[in-house]
This record gives structure tokens, C-alpha cells and sequence, in this order.
């Protein structure tokens, strides 16, 4: 999916656990397929999930990145009513894999890229509900970093027009020109808030048409109020949508933010995919549909 991405096999994992977890030896390593795109997941034993990043980086760089990621995972552990991974361990490079690795424990379930619960009202509530938890965790003093989506959506004008440009026969670029030049000009609205920052299918987990739990958790963190409405464009359709924005008093500002936001993460989902990832290519499309309906 990526330039020069990592390879990472089971063979390599199992090494990499005998030789630096010695506890987990006589755990199975199974590898986990997946749509995601930042890291190869392996599942070891039945309680643990061990995370390799796929694109080639600085070895302190990735220690600091997953440090802090296990810092967020740590902080939002037991703070809402659904499950999230907590982090247990930090690999180091071996075995023929360059940068450091993450342990967290494994959460059961099938994501809703596979149980679609976009038609589901019980569904929105139970994500409207969520978003209230991670915003009720609090940011102590703390403001938006400055780095990838949640501040000011003006200094995301040049990768959105890399999109435009790689988007020419994939999708109707002039019409999605003239709603990015009215949605970039959003004025911010309210102090920052907690996000997970990511809540696209391939990190929500669903039971029944229900909201079971949630993965990816390292980047909860403060940003932007309307952030995480992206989750209304990624996972919902038309009815269930507005069952959420009501559950949330969302004012007219805030929504189109989150549109706003749902559209500069899609737009890049379509193209770059394209060959490597079609079904994260597809979320993208779908996303930028609902996005244009409105």
C-alpha cells in the first residue's frame, strides 16, 4: 500500500516474541487480515495483539510515536462504556524487522467494514454515546498539537489539491473543488475537546447492529469539537445520521465541520487506495457521497 512498506510475516513474529517475551512462547502467532493501513496485525494467543508499523521510519522516531500512542490507550482504558485496547508491551527491532513494536490486549469482535450499521438508530445512539465519554475524559489544560486533522482546515489546502489532482476520472473533481473552497472556510467553533481522531468502519466494532467496541485508540487526544462527527459520514446513513446529530445537539457550525472534516480524510482514501486497498478506496467513495448529498 505504501512506498518501500515493511513486510512482516508470521515467522517474523513468532521470533520476535520468543527471543523478547519469553512469557508468550508457547502462545500462538496468527497473522490477522485486515484493511488497515499503518500497521500489520498478529494476533498472539487469545488475550494479546501485537501491532508492526508497515512504513519504514526513524528507529526513535517510532519508539517515541508508539510510546505515546500507548500513553492515549492508557488514558482512555475503562473511561467509556464500550471497550478499548489497552497497551501491555514495547517490542524493539529484530528478527529482520527494523523498528520498534506495540502489544496491546486483543478485543473480539467484527468491525462494522464487515457488519455494516449504517441503517441501525440503536447503532448512532451508541456512537453518539461514545463521543460524549471520550469528550467527558477532559483535556487538562491541554490544545490541539497542530499535526494531521482536527485543527485549522486551511493548512490541509495542498494535500487536498493532490487529491484533486489524482482524483481527475475517479470522481467529479470540479464539483468537489466548489465544496471544498465553502467548507475550508468554516470559521472554529468551542475550545478543544477529546477525540479518538480516526472513526472510520475498519475501527468500530459491532454486535448485532451495536456498538461493541473501539480500535485504533492511540491517537484520543484533543482537537477540534466536530472531529469525530466524521463518524456520521463514515458509518451512518441519512436517518440514523440525524438520530446522532440530535443525540448530540450538534448546531449547524459544528456539523459541517465534521463534514467538513469526513470529506479532507475521504478525499485521500479514494485515490491513493485505488489498486492497493479497493475496499478502503470504496469507504472513501461512499463517505464522499454521503458527504455531497448533504
Amino acid at each position: 500500500m505504501h512506498a518501500g512498506q515493511l513486510m512482516v510475516t508470521p515467522e517474523t513474529v513468532r521470533a520476535l516474541v520468543d527471543e523478547q517475551f519469553p512469557e508468550w512462547r508457547g502462545l500462538p502467532v496468527e497473522s490477522v487480515a485486515g484493511q488497515g493501513t499503518v500497521n500489520a496485525i498478529f494476533r498472539v494467543g487469545d488475550r494479546l495483539a501485537a501491532r508492526f508499523p508497515l512504513q519504514p521510519g526513524d528507529v526513535e522516531a517510532t519508539r517515541r510515536g508508539l510510546r505515546a500512542e500507548a500513553r492515549a490507550a492508557g488514558e482512555l482504558a475503562g473511561r467509556t462504556r464500550f471497550r478499548t485496547p489497552e497497551p501491555v508491551a514495547l517490542g524493539e527491532p529484530g528478527a529482520g524487522y527494523p523498528l520498534p513494536w506495540s502489544v496491546q490486549t486483543w478485543l473480539p469482535g467484527v468491525v462494522a467494514t464487515d457488519d455494516d450499521p449504517g441503517e441501525s438508530v440503536a447503532f448512532a445512539h451508541d456512537l453518539a454515546a461514545l463521543i460524549h465519554d471520550l469528550r467527558a475524559v477532559g483535556t487538562r489544560g491541554r490544545t490541539f498539537t497542530g499535526s494531521g486533522r482536527g485543527g485549522d482546515l486551511r493548512a490541509h489546502d495542498e494535500w487536498m489539491e493532490t487529491c484533486f489532482g489524482h482524483s481527475a476520472g475517479l470522481l467529479d473533481v470540479p464539483r468537489l473543488r466548489r465544496l471544498w473552497a465553502r467548507l475550508r472556510t468554516l470559521p472554529r467553533g468551542g475550545a478543544d475537546v477529546m477525540n479518538h481522531g480516526d472513526l472510520i468502519p475498519g475501527n468500530v466494532l459491532v454486535s448485532g447492529g451495536r456498538l461493541a467496541g473501539v480500535l485504533d485508540v492511540g491517537g484520543f487526544g484533543p482537537a477540534d469539537p466536530a472531529l469525530d462527527l466524521v463518524s456520521a459520514w463514515h458509518l451512518l446513513e441519512a436517518g440514523p445520521r440525524k438520530a446522532f446529530r440530535d443525540e448530540l445537539g450538534c448546531d449547524d457550525l459544528e456539523w459541517e465541520r465534521g463534514r467538513a472534516w469526513a470529506f479532507q480524510q475521504a478525499m485521500g482514501l479514494v485515490w491513493y487506495y485505488a489498486e492497493s486497498n479497493p475496499a478502503m478506496s470504496r469507504m472513501g467513495r461512499r463517505t464522499l457521497e454521503r458527504v455531497v448529498a448533504g
